[in-house]
């Protein structure tokens, strides 16, 4: 368990349990208000062919880093879980900036807040994201991941996954209600 989310669990509970979590890399991110579940048995997932080089990290352990290049130029996190062996991850798709914010308009290049982490590419390059994290663990530096606080009340957005070419009617994107941070609005279902 880190940051009260129980990581070695269906894919698609994780992602929900993620929402209102904060994340940072280096003392650097916010509050996660969007995710995508992945599971092996899932067309769409990397892990659907079995384990390769690419994807090895997301066969390991639960909570852990699941780092990958995105058509060759961005580089994106994800975070596994169920089992060790099983292949299922939830890809973290935005998060409302909070913390090392001058880092983050520093490395986008751009002054808009909403713009920093909206969308997985963005975050990648907002708190430098790259290969070397693929593996690590979430609960040590350089990730830090901090729970909900008690009090909030995170009412959850559900649909169809974004951006993939199979798979694409699975209910596994979760956000958070009236976050002006997603990467894009929820359809109507």
């Amino acid at each position: 368990m880190i940051a009260g989310v129980d990581f070695d669990r269906p894919a698609e509970i994780v992602a929900a349990a993620l929402i209102g979590v904060t994340l940072l890399v280096d003392g650097v991110g916010g509050r996660i208000v969007e995710t995508e579940a992945y599971d092996r048995d899932d067309a769409a997932s990397h892990s659907h062919a079995g384990p390769t080089e690419r994807n090895r990290a997301m066969f390991g352990p639960p909570g852990h880093a699941y780092v990958y290049r995105s058509y060759g130029i961005h580089w994106c996190l994800n975070v596994v879980c169920r089992e060790a062996g099983h292949g299922a991850g939830v890809l973290i798709r935005a998060i409302e900036p909070t913390q090392g914010l001058d880092r983050m308009r520093e490395r986008r290049g751009l002054e808009d807040i909403r713009l920093f982490c909206a969308g997985p590419g963005r975050i990648g390059q907002a708190l430098a994201i790259d290969r070397r994290l693929d593996g690590l663990a979430l609960d040590a530096p350089p990730f830090e991941l901090l729970p909900r606080r008690h009090d909030e009340q995170v009412v959850l957005l559900t649909g169809p996954r974004i951006g993939i070419s199979r798979a694409i009617d699975m209910p596994w994107r979760f956000g958070e209600a009236g976050s002006r941070y997603l990467s894009r609005p929820f359809r109507a279902a």
